[in-house]
């Protein structure tokens, strides 16, 4: 009975701490926009992580509310598709938007970069050596077999990564606008065995972006803004 009213104890304050924590609004546009009540992603998750500690200290991971619930859930199914798969995400933008240097969008708590998924010289996942060497990961550069330093991008991971934010994206009532990848690696990712569906579940920019985007991968979230 003890453990069982502590449960509800415990329970109840959790439910009562998340009641409080305002819903967030999005105005005007990724490339044009701010945020309110802006909510910061959880560095670290059982098979996910921030790109580096010191941007979260910065506040450089922010996010519209219903995105953040779509990032968080899109890890928790990739528990049970990908259990043995690393992922990292990126910059996101500020808790109230607005200008977000060196990126020309990240301005209203819809978008969110992803670093891609790795393998090592034994197939093994990996995680890319980001530091503030390499731009927090941002000046990496692989090259047309998709390989950087003995790692190569895990383009099956990657479609996995993609269908589970589609997915909870839905749960939210909610889509994904836009995925910025470099032109090349989408035919990769796109004969993948999971990435085949890809194309007919989510728009990809097939513009020639003003970097790369090779060592990540961008993504816009649909939601409806002032």
């Amino acid at each position: 009975m003890r453990n069982f009213l502590t449960f509800i104890f415990v329970w109840s304050i959790c439910t009562l701490a998340q009641a409080q924590v305002p819903a967030s609004r999005c105005v005007g546009t990724t490339q044009n926009g701010s945020l309110e009540n802006g909510w910061q992603l959880p560095n670290d998750g059982k098979n996910f992580e921030i790109y580096s500690s010191l941007g979260a200290l910065l506040g450089r991971n922010y996010v519209h509310d219903k995105v953040s619930k779509v990032v968080v859930r899109a890890y928790q199914l990739l528990e049970t598709t990908a259990p043995d798969k690393i992922f990292v995400y990126g910059e996101t933008g500020l808790k109230n938007g607005g200008k977000f240097s060196p990126h020309k969008t990240h301005r209203n708590g819809l978008s969110v970069d992803f670093f891609v998924p790795v393998l090592d010289g034994r197939g093994k996942p990996s995680k890319l050596p980001i530091s503030a060497l390499n731009k927090f990961g941002y000046e990496i550069e692989f090259d047309a077999r998709a390989k950087y330093e003995g790692l190569t991008i895990d383009f099956e991971a990657m479609a996995l990564h993609l269908a589970a934010l589609k997915t909870a994206a839905i749960e939210q009532g909610i889509d994904i606008e836009v995925v910025i990848f470099d032109n090349a690696f989408q035919k990769m990712l796109f004969s993948s065995t999971s990435g085949k569906a890809l194309p007919k579940m989510m728009r990809f920019s097939v513009q020639k972006p003003w970097v790369r985007h090779d060592e990540h991968y961008h993504v816009d979230f649909r939601v409806q803004c002032k």
